[in-house]
C-alpha cells in the first residue's frame, strides 16, 4: 500500500520505520534535507524535500495515488491543511496529528467532519492515558484494554516468592479460582507464546489476559496487588503532564508538577487550579526531597530529555518510591532504562506508530474480519489484536479444538454480547464476536490465524 508521511521528526521517523517493517511503499516528505538523508541511510523509501502544503511537493510525492497520507509535523494547523489538500488531490485516507489542548472534543469532531479526516492522533494524550491506567494499577508495567475496557492484557513481572514461580501453566486453573490466562512470556531476550507445559520463573515478564475484574483478583491472589497511587509527583510541565494531571485530578488524586520555566508554571496554574505547581529544577535532588518525594506514591518523569528522565527515575527508584514511570522515546535508551530497574517506560512515538499500523492493516483488510485494536507488547516483540468477526470467516461456529492455528499464535479471548469468554477447546467463534489474539506473527485479518 502506498503511504505518504509528511513530517519526519521523532514521531514521523518512527511511523516510517513501522510502516516499512510492515512492507508498505512509503514516501517521506520533509523540508529539511538532513532529516531526509538520515531516513534514506536507514530505510529503503522515496523522499521528497519540500512543504507538505505545497501542491507541487504533494504531487511529486504521489498523493493522487496514495492510499493513506499521514501529516505529523509540529504544527496542528499545517497538518490539517496538508490533509485537506491531499484529499482534494486524490489521497484516499488521511491522518493528522492534532495535539493542542485548546481543541476540545467538539472542535475535533467538527474538524474531522469538515476536513474529511480519517483519523486524528494526539501522541501526548495517548501517552497520558496509558500512564493514567498504570497509575490505577501500579503493579502493572503495561495495560491494554479491549471492547470498551471489559477485557484487558497487562504486563507484570514475576517477583521473588511469587505464587507463579515454578508453576506449570496447565496447573494454573487448578491452583487459582480466578479466570485468567498467561498468554505471553518474555524471558531474557526471548518472547514465547506458551503452551500448557511451559514453566514460569522468577524474573519473567508475563502477559495476563482476562476480564478487568478478574485481573484485579488475580493480582491479589499472586501477591502483586498494590494500592492505587494517590500522591503523584510529575517532573516537567509538558502537554503530557497537563493531560495526565487533568485525568488524575478528576479521579481525586493529588498532583504536584515541578517545572523549570516560570512562564509555563503560570500557564499550568491557570489551567490546573487544583494541582500544586512548583517552579524549580527537578534534576536537583534537594528540590525533589523538599517537595515531599519520601511521601510520594508515584513519580512520573516527563522532561524533554530521555537521558534526564532515566537518570532521575533511577534516583527516585532508589528512594523507594512505589511506582516510577519514565517517558523515553529512543528505543535503545528504553531498553537501557529497563536494565537500570525502571520497569515502566512510556514512548509516545511508539504508541502513535502502533495506532497508525493498526489503521493501515485495517485498510488492507478485505476478508471475513476487521482489526479493531492492535497493540505491540513485550517490548514490541509480540502483538495483541482484537478482530470483529464477520460471517465469511472460515472458522465460524467450529469448535476451537478443531481449528488449526498457526504457530506462535494464541486465541486468548472472545467477547460476545459484552460478555468475555476465556476460550477452551469446546468454545467457538460466532459471527459478531470480537476475538482477541496474541501472536508473534503478522496478522492482517482473523483468517490469518489459520494454517
Amino acid at each position: 500500500m502506498k503511504i505518504v508521511i509528511v513530517g519526519c521528526g521523532k514521531i514521523g521517523s518512527k511511523i516510517v520505520a513501522s510502516l516499512v517493517e510492515e512492507g508498505h511503499d512509503v514516501v517521506a516528505v520533509d523540508n529539511t534535507p538532513a532529516v531526509l538523508d538520515s531516513i534514506t541511510n536507514i530505510y529503503d523509501v522515496m523522499t521528497v524535500c519540500g512543504s507538505g502544503t505545497d501542491c507541487d511537493t504533494l504531487q511529486e510525492a504521489g498523493v493522487a495515488t496514495a492510499q493513506l497520507l499521514i501529516a505529523v509535523t509540529a504544527s496542528d494547523e499545517f497538518n490539517m491543511l496538508c490533509c485537506y489538500l491531499s484529499r482534494k488531490m486524490g489521497a484516499r485516507h488521511t491522518i493528522a496529528r492534532i495535539r493542542n489542548p485548546e481543541y476540545n472534543l467538539d472542535s475535533l469532531v467538527f474538524l474531522k467532519q469538515q476536513l474529511n479526516l480519517s483519523v486524528i492522533i494526539n501522541p501526548e494524550m495517548y501517552a497520558a492515558r496509558e500512564m493514567y491506567n498504570i497509575l490505577k494499577m501500579p503493579s502493572a508495567v503495561k495495560i491494554e484494554s479491549f471492547s470498551g475496557r471489559n477485557f484487558e492484557i497487562i504486563e507484570v513481572f514475576i517477583g521473588e516468592g511469587s505464587a507463579l514461580d515454578g508453576l506449570k501453566l496447565m496447573d494454573i486453573r487448578s491452583r487459582f479460582k480466578e479466570k485468567f490466562l498467561v498468554s505471553v512470556v518474555k524471558r531474557d531476550d526471548g518472547v514465547y507464546i506458551p503452551d500448557g507445559n511451559f514453566v514460569l520463573r522468577q524474573g519473567d515478564k508475563i502477559g495476563l489476559t482476562g476480564e478487568s475484574g478478574e485481573i484485579l483478583k488475580v493480582m491479589r491472589a499472586i501477591g502483586l496487588e498494590r494500592k492505587q497511587a494517590r500522591n503523584i509527583m510529575i517532573l516537567g510541565g509538558s502537554r503530557i503532564a497537563y493531560y495526565l494531571a487533568v485525568q488524575l485530578i478528576s479521579s481525586g488524586h493529588r498532583v504536584k508538577i515541578i517545572e523549570n520555566d516560570p512562564a509555563r508554571c503560570d500557564e499550568l496554574s491557570e489551567l490546573l487550579p487544583k494541582a500544586v505547581i512548583i517552579n524549580g529544577d527537578g534534576a536537583q535532588q534537594e528540590i525533589l526531597e523538599e517537595e515531599g518525594l519520601a511521601t510520594t506514591d508515584a513519580f512520573v518523569a516527563l522532561t524533554g530529555m530521555d537521558e534526564e528522565n532515566i537518570l532521575i527515575s533511577v534516583f527516585v527508584s532508589g528512594m523507594h518510591v512505589p511506582k516510577v514511570i519514565a517517558k523515553v522515546n529512543r528505543s535503545e535508551l528504553a531498553s537501557m532504562a529497563n536494565n537500570l530497574g525502571i520497569d515502566t517506560v512510556i514512548s509516545p512515538k511508539t504508541i502513535v506508530a502502533d495506532r497508525v499500523v493498526q489503521y493501515a492493516r485495517a485498510l488492507e483488510n478485505s476478508l471475513g474480519s476487521n482489526i479493531e485494536t492492535l497493540y505491540k507488547i513485550m517490548d514490541d516483540k509480540a502483538e495483541v489484536l482484537e478482530f470483529n468477526v464477520r460471517s465469511d470467516f472460515k472458522g465460524v461456529n467450529i469448535p476451537l479444538k478443531d481449528l488449526r492455528l498457526k504457530e506462535n499464535t494464541l486465541l486468548v479471548g472472545i467477547i460476545r454480547n459484552r460478555k468475555s469468554i476465556l476460550p477452551t477447546g469446546n468454545d467457538f467463534i460466532a459471527e459478531g464476536d470480537r476475538v482477541v489474539v496474541v501472536t508473534k506473527c503478522r496478522l492482517n485479518d482473523l483468517s490469518d490465524i489459520l494454517r
